[in-house]
């Protein structure tokens, strides 16, 4: 019998050749790239977990090295209050500083100074070196600003929750040691704990380490301010230098 019509079927059509060289090039190309995708996956792993170890590893190595100097500094602190001596702390390597007034009635010459500082906001908060321009900058722009010597704990609070750097003229947080190791790698900084060591010690790429960090925004204290905010700390105010007393500043406002 013939059939009903004669529109041919789907296995009566041949497919051009061209057409199947085509289609085996396609899946031979897909497979290639499925394979390196699953190579470059299990790279970066391998890649990741093994930075991730060294970075354990050598942030443990640098930060076991400061508490058993503050704890040699409490010890002699003890040894002298127990023969009625006094014990003379050595001076500290680095300042925080928290701007704490805004920018009405300020002179021209404070003003360049809290510019150079990066503390362009209230609550803006920098890490500064110890060196005598450094402390004749802030006598001049004390009644703006409070400063302290921060602890270890302090600084890695304060990087790990309030710490963004500066990358292309933007703020990006470091939630990766990656954007760390991209533009502090060249100074042997690699991962968070090397930035808290680099700023704790004061060291050799200090300067590079900070500039790095965008100012810290900080909120206002738990409890707020003293009464007599723009008195100086001494004398029942908040400005000025506070030493340590700082460290109890930065738990309320980070």
């Amino acid at each position: 019998m013939a059939p009903s019509t004669t529109v041919p079927t789907v296995a009566d059509i041949e497919v051009p050749e061209t057409l199947l060289k085509k289609r085996k090039q396609n899946e031979k190309a897909r497979e290639e790239r499925l394979a390196a995708a699953s190579a470059a996956r299990k790279y970066f792993f391998y890649c990741s977990q093994s930075k991730a170890q060294s970075y354990f590893q050598e942030g443990r190595s640098l930060c076991e090295g400061i508490p058993s100097e503050e704890r040699e500094e409490i010890r002699l602190k003890r040894v002298a209050r127990a023969s009625g001596d006094f014990y003379v702390p050595t001076e500290s390597k680095v300042y925080f500083v928290v701007r704490i007034r805004g920018i009405n009635n300020i002179a021209p010459k404070p003003r360049k100074i809290l510019q150079l500082l990066r503390l362009l906001q209230i609550n803006n908060g920098v890490f500064v070196k110890v060196t005598r321009a450094t402390q004749q900058m802030l006598r001049l722009v004390e009644p703006y600003v409070t400063y302290g010597e921060p602890n270890l704990k302090s600084i890695r609070e304060l990087i790990y929750k309030r710490g963004y750097g500066k990358v292309n003229k933007q703020r990006i947080p470091l939630t990766n040691n990656a954007v760390i190791e991209e533009n502090l790698g060249k100074y042997d900084i690699l991962c968070v704990e090397d930035l808290v060591h680099e700023v704790a010690t004061a060291g050799p790429n200090f300067k590079q380490a900070t500039n790095f960090l965008w100012p810290f925004k900080l909120s206002n204290p738990t409890g707020g301010w003293r009464q007599r905010k723009f008195k100086h700390f001494v004398e029942g105010g908040d400005f000025g230098n506070r030493e340590t007393n700082i460290n109890n500043l930065i738990r309320q406002m980070n």
